[in-house]
């Protein structure tokens, strides 16, 4: 491999008819590169999703007024659809601090994520999700609370195509099989060859990244001789007499197959972490039992992201059987969230870090958070106290792709509890995602049953005070 015999055998391989050489009677690839019709920030996106519900006011949304008024009622009307019985307000056990030039404010549950601080855009308006954790899960990726609709993923898929066609343009990273499922890395009626690629079957709790793999990637039963032969034949069946013409979904089942054929040899290079040095191992913090895991996932997004995957996915939640492993702490907040944040700030900081050395993150949109923030008032539950999911008004943040580092976008009251200035919904989060990669969320649609669908209904604004 290292005089080059390797590569000359693998282009030589995806150089026999039907692997990449396009056929004479095929349609253009849909995963082809596609021209923007706006100019594009971003080439790719990393989303960082924190299953459960983090708490921005424990997290980066300081809130003085909860000490002044700690064990107080709100001293205004709250949501009148409620997940779970709530009380009266409770203050934030960590302090908080500004950080970098920019003065962003984390708490001190953040031991490395300061160092990048003027990165990091923070959301702090996003709202208009569902009270429960099905339909906010719902929402956040695909944009809809009840109807299967393609997620985000695809619809970037769908867009964009992919700049490596020996991958599949959407992998998720370690998911779940909760609130949603297979549901949120979806292509729905989108054509098959969008929809996300799991890397560890979904499952509760999810796989741990060490033991994920593609599933079905190699076959038991045939050789790759064999296997050419098998496509060979279902070229053969797909061909229509007479001229007739190609029918499109038979025609993208039939490059699906012909994608995982070609991945048998490009992905297990791609998720080989042994390839990389043990300084950028340490970076990530797989040295440490604590952030391996989420390390490990985090290294193998940078690693897709460099060979043209257009969205990577990467899940933290139920990786360990202990409940406080995802971010709904409706009791055990001060445990749980401690034991979240010590799992991913190394490794978040150490992606943000890596891609910006290798020169990656310009054009790299990272994504951080979760379907809901939490209530600034207390839920009371077994023991230690928590927080119940809240809707209204939460942080999320970006970095990179486009956006402005070191910015503060939107804010929620007093107390954390409505957002009130630049409110940013998930459909105006969802236009500015697309609008970042070049595409007009108005434009991106897509027909069925009887009408025009598109990612952010009829509904979104691009935020476009966060733009650089």
């Amino acid at each position: 491999m290292a005089l080059g015999f390797g590569g000359l055998a693998l282009d030589s391989l995806l150089a026999q008819p039907g692997m990449t050489a396009p056929r004479p009677d095929a349609l253009p690839s849909p995963l082809a590169p596609q021209q923007t019709p706006l100019p594009a920030r971003a080439k790719r996106v990393i989303f960082l999703f924190m299953h459960g519900g983090p708490s921005h006011i424990d997290l980066f949304d300081p809130k003085p007024k909860l000490d002044q008024y700690d064990g107080k009622p709100l001293p205004f009307d709250g949501s009148r659809v409620t997940f779970a019985q709530r009380g009266n307000l409770m203050r934030s056990p960590w302090k908080f601090r500004r950080y970098g030039e920019s003065g962003i404010p984390m708490s001190e549950l953040w031991q490395s994520l300061p160092e990048v601080a003027d990165e990091i855009c923070m959301l702090h308006s996003v709202c208009e999700t569902n009270v429960a954790h099905g339909g906010a899960c719902m929402k956040l990726h695909t944009g809809f609370e009840s109807v299967v609709a393609p997620s985000i993923g695809s619809w970037i898929s769908y867009g964009l195509g992919t700049e490596n066609q020996n991958l599949p343009s959407f992998i998720t990273i370690c998911p779940t099989s909760l609130h949603g499922g297979v549901n949120n890395f979806g292509n729905a009626f989108l054509p098959s060859i969008h929809n996300g690629v799991p890397l560890g079957t979904p499952g509760y709790p999810n796989t741990l990244a060490k033991d994920a793999q593609f599933k079905y990637l190699r076959s038991p039963h045939a050789t790759r001789g064999q296997q050419e032969l098998q496509l060979e034949l279902l070229r053969k069946m797909h061909r229509h007499q007479d001229g007739a013409a190609v029918e499109p979904e038979l025609e993208n089942r039939l490059k699906s197959f012909e994608l995982a054929f070609r991945m048998q040899i490009a992905a297990p290079e791609a998720t080989d972490l042994s390839r990389e040095t043990q300084a950028t191992r340490r970076l990530y913090g797989i040295d440490n039992e604590q952030t391996e895991n989420f390390g490990s996932m985090c290294l193998l997004a940078r690693r897709f992201a460099e060979r043209g995957v257009r969205f990577i996915q990467v899940s933290h939640a139920h990786s360990l059987p202990f409940n406080n492993e995802q971010w709904d702490q409706h009791s055990h907040l001060k445990t749980g969230h401690s034991i979240n944040v010590g799992q991913i700030d190394r490794p978040i900081t150490g992606l943000l870090q890596d891609l910006k050395s290798r020169g990656l993150l310009d054009d790299t949109l990272v994504i951080w958070g979760g379907e809901f923030g939490r209530t600034p008032t207390v839920q009371k539950g077994d023991g230690e106290l928590g927080r119940d999911h809240h809707p209204e008004g939460f942080t999320m943040w970006m970095a990179g792709g486009g956006v402005k580092r070191g910015f503060r976008y939107g804010k929620t009251d007093e107390f954390g509890y409505y957002a009130v200035e630049d409110r940013c919904t998930i459909h105006d989060l969802h236009a500015t995602i697309l609008y970042l990669l070049g595409l007009d969320h108005t434009r991106l649609t897509y027909r069925h049953a009887g009408r025009d669908f598109r990612l952010t209904d009829v509904q979104g604004q691009v935020a476009e005070k966060i733009l650089l």
